[in-house]
């Protein structure tokens, strides 16, 4: 929709903080953890103008000292979802006609306020209900937020100012309209940025949202809300429920208002929305968008060619940074036996020096999984590696749930190219690693390509041109991201669009104008100035 064009402000990424030793944000932070460690919040349901207190709620805890209570929220009945939907509708009415640069200028203050004032409250919150190192919690909750909504502007300018030609005898124009009706956002514990983007970006181009955040992130979303309310988001336009999720799912994809789904979460989830979308399309409105992106098996693969000490890196960084609960964190490596004694030492050295523990402590890289069902799970595929003959762990391999959910940085190193932990995703500080023979560096490029049914993000480690060109040929449908002597993680707004296919989702790019793209519903306008008034043509003589 396009009611006039305005220059805005070019969206730059937000500078990454560094924590030093006695600088300012590293003392605002920690005021802030202090702060929020002994707040006791109440996470009311927000539905229109409501606030709403249900009486049945949940604890908010921290991974890193579950016994520690920071917080309770409400969860909500089929009644309060019944309402959300209605409240977005009614919504809709005056925000799918406000002015885009009036949509634009509320998202640009959110991220100013993110860039400032809230900027110590949204790390420490992340740090805390996420268990995110100082590190990990400003390169998601602050800058990749920031870039977002930032980002997000330019894109939808760039796309609201992409019209089709015109000639003088028609004016062709194509308004921007949103989706007829409201779109549910379901959006993962693991990453603070997603929560916001997810509702963000589908209401930034003028529809409703009802919005379920993770029970995991809780905390953090309280301040997503915060942020919102202050940059003058209206009344109904973002509604935040929590609760049981399969009676949440069921209760909005009934509707007949229904337009859309944008979600990050697990594949099977995903698969199960997408089915009951299909058993109810007859009753919809519109054919509703589904949008989603899931899981990962990524993989770092290492040529003979490779720097031995930038494999290594690309390892440890790829796979135990945020305790390796990125949908793109490296969980499968594939290493050449002439550079594995000397990849494996440096592997030894680099986990052994990790230190683990609270995020409070700077010192710290590792830090708890999410919760004790992740744990569990990670536990047992842990003891399964010790238990079997074709896998042995070479570091790490302990872990502690006494106080928090402590997994210990884990490499698996497996005989078995489709060893379970080659295969299954754990979401967890596990990488398992395959030693290949140097000749077979194609025939070990068809092995990854066929070992899982993810494509999200993968890396290639080489210092031969050649080799390089032949992995990104044979690997073009392994990952929607893909590296090149980097590690498979961290996409940055508006330089890496992210997204997989395959099972890891639909590969909409969040971070670009392709993602907005899908909430929008176009519709071209043609006005003939001379009008025609007979219907022959000259052809008919």
């Amino acid at each position: 929709m396009l009611k006039g064009f305005f220059h805005v402000p070019k969206a730059v990424n937000e500078p990454v903080k560094s924590y030093a030793p006695n600088s300012p944000e590293k003392a605002a932070v920690q005021a802030a953890y202090t702060t929020m460690w002994n707040s006791q919040i109440d996470v009311p349901l927000y539905i229109g103008n409501e606030e709403i207190r249900t009486g049945n709620t949940r604890n908010i805890t921290a991974p890193h000292n579950h016994k520690h209570v920071v917080g309770k929220y409400h969860l909500a009945e089929k009644q309060h979802i019944e309402k959300a939907i209605a409240n977005a509708l009614e919504a809709r009415k005056a925000w799918a006609n406000m002015a885009w640069e009036q949509r634009a200028a509320i998202f640009l203050k959110a991220a100013e306020l993110i860039a400032g004032p809230y900027r110590a409250r949204i790390n420490a919150a992340t740090m805390i209900g996420q268990s995110k190192n100082i590190h990990q919690a400003e390169i998601d909750a602050s800058c990749e937020l920031i870039d977002f909504l930032r980002y997000n502007v330019e894109f939808m300018t760039q796309i609201y100012n992409d019209q089709p030609k015109s000639d003088s005898t028609v004016w062709n124009r194509v308004e921007y309209r949103p989706l007829e009706g409201f779109v549910y956002a379901i959006t993962p514990f693991n990453f603070t940025a997603i929560a916001a983007n997810l509702p963000a970006s589908a209401a930034m181009m003028g529809n409703v949202v009802v919005w379920k955040p993770s029970d995991s992130q809780v905390f953090s979303a309280k301040v997503i809300i915060d942020v919102f309310k202050e940059a003058g988001v209206p009344d109904g336009v973002i509604n935040v429920v929590f609760g049981d999720a399969l009676m949440i799912t069921d209760t909005i994809l009934a509707s007949r208002d229904f337009a859309g789904v944008h979600f990050t979460g697990s594949t099977h989830v995903f698969k199960d929305i997408w089915a009951k979308i299909g058993a109810n399309i007859n009753n919809y409105k519109t054919y509703p968008r589904i949008v989603g992106e899931t899981g990962g098996k990524d993989f770092i693969i290492a040529h003979p060619s490779a720097n031995v000490k930038q494999v290594a890196t690309g390892i440890t960084r790829g796979a135990f940074e945020f305790q390796g609960q990125k949908c793109s964190a490296a969980s499968r490596a594939y290493v050449p036996q002439s550079l594995w004694p000397a990849v494996k030492e440096q592997l030894i050295t680099d986990v052994k020096s990790m230190k683990m523990g609270s995020p409070e402590d700077f010192g710290n890289f590792i830090t708890a999984v999410i919760h004790e069902g992740s744990f569990d799970k990670l536990a047992s595929y842990i003891d399964q590696a010790k238990k079997d003959a074709d896998a042995e762990i070479i570091v790490g391999g302990n872990y502690d749930k006494s106080i928090g959910y402590f997994i210990e940085p884990t490499v698996i190193v497996t005989t078995n190219p489709k060893y379970t932990t080659m295969e299954t995703e754990l979401f967890g500080p596990v990488i398992t690693i395959y030693v290949y023979e140097d000749a077979k560096w194609e025939e070990t490029l068809e092995l990854v390509d066929t070992t899982s049914e993810y494509a999200l993000t993968g890396a290639v480690f080489s210092q031969d041109r050649y080799a390089i060109e032949v992995a990104t040929t044979k690997l073009q449908n392994s990952a929607g991201n893909f590296y090149i002597n980097d590690k498979p993680t961290g996409a940055v707004v508006g330089m890496q669009p992210f997204g997989g296919a395959r099972a890891s989702g639909t590969n909409d790019k969040a971070g670009s104008a392709l993602n907005l793209l899908r909430w929008a519903s176009p519709r071209t306008i043609k006005e003939t100035f001379v009008t025609p008034e007979d219907y022959r043509y000259p052809f008919l003589g």
